[in-house]
């Protein structure tokens, strides 16, 4: 009983910090482009998400009844079965989460956490325990869907935010009005962030209290304190700010411009809320990435920078199969060595934890070099110094040409007489 208590105390703890780094490692998602464009200071955008965060978290519980009761058969395994392969599973998430922070790339924390669980539930019961047409609808479809369907909404609306919008409206940073809009667009981004990816690990600790005997099989639903400790601890995550990943999307994808981080912050918040309310545990990540691709798309002179693009596509193909073979390398370890493979296990993850963490000091990222160059001059938008005249502009002077050559006229005319 009391090596039960232990076990599902560790799930929890290790689940609660694996919601920590999904949070800094996604604040990106909502905040890069605003920070980028100049419409938030960093430290206030970060403050803003996390607060956000924890609002979303209590708006929906439909992703967590995912994870809790659809993708493992749990009840095809037993308890002491299941709480091992959870502590395996979480085991590979952070240590793919923690990688891809220390290498700048947004990957998908719910990707992680799904291939890890896959990969421990193989080794430590059988294939048969994944239910993989729950995994193929509610995973893999929305994965290959909702990018490509967020950047085209983006491209979309970035045409027609430049179509309806002068190209020079004689402030420094041009379409200033789009800064402001971005304030709410993203506030938007990161409250749907909260109502889906703080869900994921609430239906992880929801699991485990089922599988304990501590919660009814039949009610899905995460108890009250689960989901005050997941609000609260993704939103801790997001406040930490996650400066490596906001860089990729906010200058290394493309120069986004305030037209453009409108339009992809307004596209991904759509997308997400959208799977939120069919219970599609989405990737907000992958999401906001192919929101910011498709803004690049449709300005006119924009580029994208087709090999982040490759490396961040290269991140996603890799995170389920990377992060389900260290699930199942930690699940092999507890097979083998019983009680001490869970303690190896533990003093192994919290060695990758520390080791990535003293790396990444190495070149410390942070509010005061993660943030663009455009930001970061305070004009979101490079205006020419001797703009084109606008439409009325060139009336004016055509009229005062037309009086000039009048007077011209009338001068010569008088002084032929």
């Amino acid at each position: 009983m009391e090596t039960a208590v232990l076990l599902v105390a560790l799930v929890i703890g290790l689940a609660l910090f694996f919601d920590f780094t999904n949070g800094f490692h996604d604040t990106a998602n909502a905040m890069a482009t605003p920070i980028a464009t100049g419409a938030l200071k960093p430290k206030v955008a970060v403050m803003l998400a996390a607060g956000l965060n924890l609002v979303g978290a209590f708006l929906s519980t439909e992703v967590s009844k995912t994870i809790s009761h659809g993708i493992i058969q749990e009840d095809s395994i037993a308890a002491t079965t299941m709480l091992p392969i959870i502590f395996a599973g979480l085991i590979g998430a952070i240590t793919w989460n923690m990688l891809t922070w220390l290498l700048g790339l947004p990957s998908s924390s719910s990707h992680a956490l799904f291939g890890g669980l896959i990969g421990a539930t193989i080794v430590g019961a059988s294939v048969a325990a994944i239910d993989f047409g729950m995994v193929l609808s509610k995973v893999v479809l929305p994965a290959l869907i909702a990018p490509f369907t967020a950047g085209l909404i983006a491209f979309a609306a970035t045409k027609l935010a430049y179509a309806v919008t002068r190209r020079y409206d004689n402030r420094p940073d041009g379409r200033s009005g789009f800064r402001y809009g971005q304030i709410f667009t993203s506030s938007l981004v990161a409250l749907a962030h909260g109502t889906n990816d703080a869900q994921k690990t609430m239906g992880v600790i929801t699991l485990a209290l089922i599988m304990a005997g501590w919660q009814d099989p039949a009610n899905a639903d995460p108890q009250m304190w689960v989901i005050f400790a997941c609000a609260i601890t993704i939103a801790l995550g997001t406040y930490m700010g996650g400066w490596r990943i906001i860089r990729t999307l906010g200058r290394g994808l493309t120069e986004v411009k305030p037209a453009q981080g409108f339009s992809a912050e307004t596209s991904t918040a759509a997308t997400i809320l959208a799977s939120s309310a069919f219970g599609f545990a989405l990737s907000t990540t992958q999401v906001a990435s192919g929101s910011v691709i498709g803004s690049g798309l449709g300005r006119r002179g924009s580029s994208v920078r087709w090999r982040t693009v490759g490396r961040i596509a290269v991140g996603w193909l890799l995170t389920l199969p990377a992060a389900g073979a260290v699930g199942a390398l930690a699940a092999l370890i507890i097979v083998w060595l019983g009680g001490w493979g869970i303690l190896i296990d533990a003093v192994l993850a919290v060695a990758i934890i520390v080791a990535v963490f003293v790396r990444s000091r190495r070149d410390h990222v942070d509010a005061s070099n993660a943030i663009s160059e455009v930001a970061d001059s305070g004009a979101a938008v490079k205006v020419k110094r001797n703009p084109p005249p606008t439409r009325r502009q060139r009336a004016v002077m055509r009229a005062q040409a037309k009086q000039a050559a009048d007077a011209a006229a009338r001068r010569e005319k008088k002084g032929t007489k």
